[in-house]
């Protein structure tokens, strides 16, 4: 069943768990978190972002996002994440996505601000929820690198950003980057707890690929709701693909989707959100 994300994120919050987020760009990946979340009785988030296109067409492949979405017994939403401008966000809602991340993060504060409250303006009206960046989470680099001159989130910001932009959720910058980690993450849990304390919008994890299910379990417990996954379910794919080297493609496909579906259940028992979805809004 298509899902509010705004409601979820929201009981996340209150119950202190954390709803995972899977980026999917094929049928493999869609499938098995699908599978992952009917499984285990999971509300999830799936989503798509601008640095798929190259090897899925969005304005094809949205159309099984939603109607896998609706056809789940479990709660779903459909998502697109690190949108950088008003018309890539407006394409991905005529195309099926009911939640949307308008990330300007790498703007000024006070740019910031304007870019997500125009976003705001428009879609809520249209009741589409508005996920936004405050501080900067890094794209995939050298680790040690990154944190050289990373861009943490500043909780004295914290309440005006919301206030100022109307936003349904805030994702924090606090050590995460994109992609793989070359060295172990350094996480700011103060960040979290700082944010949690001086906003009333969920907290939303980006990066989380890699984090160690410890420091996962510590970002849920100061404060975090919302866990992006992406790489773990290609490196799961590619580990996958490595180990059916010599099985039919037929064959290859369908041990895809489990390890996808395998990988995307300990998410899900991870972050808290198996069982949850009998909570769903009536």
């Amino acid at each position: 069943m298509l899902a509010n994300i705004r409601y979820w994120e929201n009981l996340a919050k209150e119950n202190a768990f954390a709803i995972p987020h899977f980026n999917v760009w094929n049928a493999e990946m869609l499938m098995g978190v699908i599978d992952a979340a009917e499984e285990l009785k999971a509300p999830v988030i799936i989503s798509f972002g601008t640095g798929f296109v190259g090897n899925t067409v969005f304005e094809n492949f949205c159309w099984m996002m939603e109607s896998m979405a609706k056809d789940a017994t479990v709660p779903v939403i459909t998502h697109w994440d690190h949108g950088r401008s008003m018309e890539i966000i407006k394409n991905a809602y005529t195309h099926g996505m009911n939640s949307v991340m308008r990330d300007a993060s790498a703007l000024p504060f006070d740019e910031n601000i304007a870019e997500v409250k125009e976003a705001v303006d428009y879609f809520h009206p249209l009741g589409v929820p508005v996920e936004a960046e405050l501080g900067h989470v890094g794209n995939e680099t050298i680790y040690e690198e990154a944190l050289a001159s990373y861009a943490y989130t500043d909780p004295a910001q914290a309440a005006e950003f919301v206030a100022q932009t109307g936003c349904d959720s805030l994702a924090v910058a606090i050590g995460n980057v994109h992609g793989h980690y070359s060295a172990e993450p350094k996480l700011n849990f103060d960040v979290i707890e700082q944010c949690r304390d001086a906003v009333d919008v969920p907290l939303v994890l980006h990066g989380a690929s890699g984090i160690s299910d410890a420091d996962i379990q510590k970002a849920i417990a100061c404060g975090i709701a919302k866990i992006n996954i992406h790489t773990e379910l290609c490196d799961a794919a590619s580990e996958a693909i490595k180990a059916h080297a010599d099985a039919s493609f037929l064959e290859l496909e369908r041990a895809v989707r489990a390890a996808v579906k395998a990988r995307a259940m300990h998410k899900i028992q991870l972050f808290g959100d198996a069982d949850k979805a009998h909570l769903r809004q009536v």
